[in-house]
């Protein structure tokens, strides 16, 4: 059996925006504090500087000759620069949970950028989860947030009631954070994301406004301890700079020649700058030799071109999507200078705070604390590091990683395979060494499957041993005395059950939900569709699994033979929603239910419902879906209303279907 459940490991569930499971063990504990800091020692502040979409290879001191970042470059020179730096994940939102929680993205709810509604799920970062104001306060830290928030999906009605708000989480300042969804980037004001922001200066453009804003917050905060978060839009698309710093670059040499890009680079300058103000700020106020100041990316680059040489981008859990610039500059504790090759990841972040400021942060978060290596300057061995991405993103599949040492093994989700990688010796994850180092490739699997079993993200495969009891089991040997036939099109063939089929001829569009006259018992079900014959013509040989209400009213995962094609269609009150799915076609011709024992199941999970195939040799994992927003199925009131049903949608010849059976756990 393939995917990420082959072992049969249980599995625990996602509750809202967040894991469940973890939600037990992140309640806000005093033994954060067990460690005042010394009498007459304040804790020192920290300002965090998040550059969007920054690729490896596009700040001077990673070896960029094009752009221009003096400042970064010198705080590099007068710092720490690490090598080994990585987001939690290789896209936005997730990595901004990991900083927020120290936890891995998997813990938190948040595996994918967060989507503009309307969209058929409700995600945000649960303020049940203690996230990084929570967790500083009791060191007497002041909180602040100046720019991108995107760990909520909800973009109306009053900001400050909008579920999983920067407010919600206890920040005492959220100033210039988007009121709309970020999608294209707009960086002059007035912002489309932030209607109701007044400009402070003509002709505003949105990194300088970030930048004066956390001038005054630092400055109004001078007296006591910090945290500041400095999320900066740019440099992400749509690209777009300031017109005097866009001529600079497109008059230099080598400016229309890859991975050259003028108007980045002079959206890069203007982060530079930024960055050098923050620095000035610090000095001006006696404040530089207390502050630690971090500067890095949520993800690696969009273009590989700026992750050179390492391999792939952003949405790849390769190298170039996930390692990013990392530079750490404290005057009088962090050793000027220093190249660091430590591994460290988003998650180190919040409890290397708390350390810092004289916690304990002990085995509360999955990250750990990397204050030994800025005070020290030394490289420390540490565990391994996970990364998980179940969604479709460009051309890229649902994959995994885990980090050992050196080594790093890359495992797709689908169907178990796996490639392995010495990141020392090759940092372009050009040679697949799991051929020659087996041992090693299934040591990193077994580390990877139990994180990913332990994060309770996937439900258990469709099968007897994990929902065990029968609650449907239908091979139409008989009549349909049992099931409503539900027209979807004005016109609707009439079924026929005969010789142990349901059998639905037409030459012209016909769709019909078969619901049965069961509900599923529990939040935890297996529904799983034997396919019969397709019809081989037409456009619309198409069948479906899942529950439905009525006609108007269903969550079905479908597939369509003709195009080997599957995806779901959530219908309320009669209107298809289907903003907010992934890219689902990067599927197409890749599933063939027409094997003698072919299966398509729908596993529900609460509000998730996820996909599994089986073309012959085992299931597989194939999509989930988020109902959260539209339909909560995690609801008994919701759930009472729906049955089990399968569907058919065709508009020549015939379609039947062998069985359909549903389970529970």
């Amino acid at each position: 059996m393939h995917g990420p459940n082959r072992n049969g490991l249980s599995r625990r569930g996602l509750l809202g925006g967040a894991a469940g499971a973890a939600l037990a063990s992140l309640v806000p504990d005093p033994a954060f504090a067990a460690r005042p800091p010394a009498p007459g020692r304040r804790p020192p502040n920290v300002v965090f500087v998040s550059v969007d979409d920054l690729g490896w290879d596009e700040l001077g001191s990673y070896g960029n000759t094009f752009n221009e970042t003096p400042e970064l470059d010198r705080l590099a020179r007068e710092g720490m620069r690490f090598t080994s730096a990585y987001a939690a994940a290789p896209l936005c939102s997730p990595t901004r949970a990991a900083l927020m929680t120290g936890r891995y993205p998997v813990r938190t709810g948040i595996t994918d950028f967060l989507r503009g509604e309307p969209a058929a799920s409700d995600k945000y970062l649960s303020p049940d989860i203690p996230t990084l104001p929570d967790v500083l306060r009791p060191f007497g830290y002041t909180t602040g947030l100046v720019g991108k928030w995107h760990l909520t999906e909800t973009y109306s009605g009053p900001y400050e009631e909008r579920p999983g708000n920067p407010h919600a989480h206890g920040f005492d300042e959220v100033i210039v954070s988007e009121r709309k969804y970020i999608g294209d980037g707009d960086y002059f004001h007035p912002y489309s994301f932030i209607p109701d922001l007044p400009a402070r200066e003509p002709g505003e453009y949105l990194t300088d406004r970030l930048t004066a804003e956390a001038v005054d917050y630092i400055t109004r905060h001078r007296h006591e301890p910090f945290f500041l978060h400095v999320s900066n839009y740019a440099v992400h698309t749509t690209l777009d700079a300031k017109p005097d710093l866009v001529a600079k670059y497109r008059a230099k040499p080598g400016a229309g020649q890859a991975p050259n890009r003028p108007v980045l680079a002079a959206m890069l300058e203007s982060i530079d700058q930024q960055v050098g103000r923050i620095a000035d700020t610090l000095a001006d106020l006696g404040l530089d030799r207390d502050t630690l100041l971090l500067v890095t990316s949520d993800n690696g680059g969009p273009y590989r071109d700026a992750n050179q040489p390492l391999r792939g981008g952003k949405g790849e859990l390769y190298e170039g999507g996930i390692r990013v610039p990392l530079i750490a500059y404290w005057p009088g504790t962090v050793a000027p200078g220093q190249r660091n090759a430590t591994p460290t990841s988003t998650v180190d972040v919040l409890p290397t705070v708390v350390d810092l400021a004289g916690g304990d942060p002990g085995g509360r978060f999955d990250g750990r604390s990397i204050a030994p290596v800025l005070t020290a300057g030394h490289e420390v061995e540490r565990g391994p590091l996970f990364w998980v991405y179940p969604h479709f993103i460009g051309r890229t599949h649902p994959h995994a990683a885990v980090r050992s040492g050196q080594f790093k093994l890359v495992q797709y989700l689908r169907d178990g395979r796996s490639e392995l990688y010495h990141l020392a010796r090759d940092p372009a994850e050009g040679s697949d060494l799991s051929a020659r180092h087996p041992q090693k490739a299934r040591q990193l699997r077994t580390l990877l499957e139990s994180h990913i079993a332990d994060s309770g993200l996937f439900p258990a495969l469709p099968t007897p041993e994990h929902y065990p009891t029968v609650e449907l089991a239908e091979s139409f040997d008989t009549d349909l005395r049992r099931w409503s036939v539900l027209p979807v099109t004005a016109y609707a063939a009439p079924p026929v059950v005969d010789g142990g089929r349901l059998a639905v001829t037409t030459d012209r569009m016909t769709h019909l939900v078969f619901r049965s006259d069961v509900a599923p018992g529990s939040d935890r079900v297996a529904v799983v569709l034997d396919p019969g014959t397709f019809a081989e013509a037409g456009t619309q040989d198409t069948v479906f699994v899942g529950l439905a209400r009525d006609a108007g009213n269903y969550l079905l995962f479908r597939y369509h033979n003709g195009l080997r094609r599957v995806g779901w269609d959530l219908r309320v009150d009669g209107a298809l929603i289907t903003a907010g799915a992934e890219p689902l076609d990067n599927l197409d011709g890749t599933v063939d239910l027409t094997g003698p024992a072919a299966r398509y199941a729908f596993v529900l999970h609460g509000h998730r419902a996820t996909a599994y195939v089986d073309q012959g040799g085992g299931w597989e994992f194939l999509f989930t879906a988020d109902t959260g927003g539209a339909v909560d199925f995690g609801d008994p009131a919701v759930r009472a209303q729906y049955r089990y049903a399968a569907s058919v949608r065709l508009d020549d010849g015939t379609v039947t279907l062998d069985g359909l059976t549903a389970r529970r756990a």
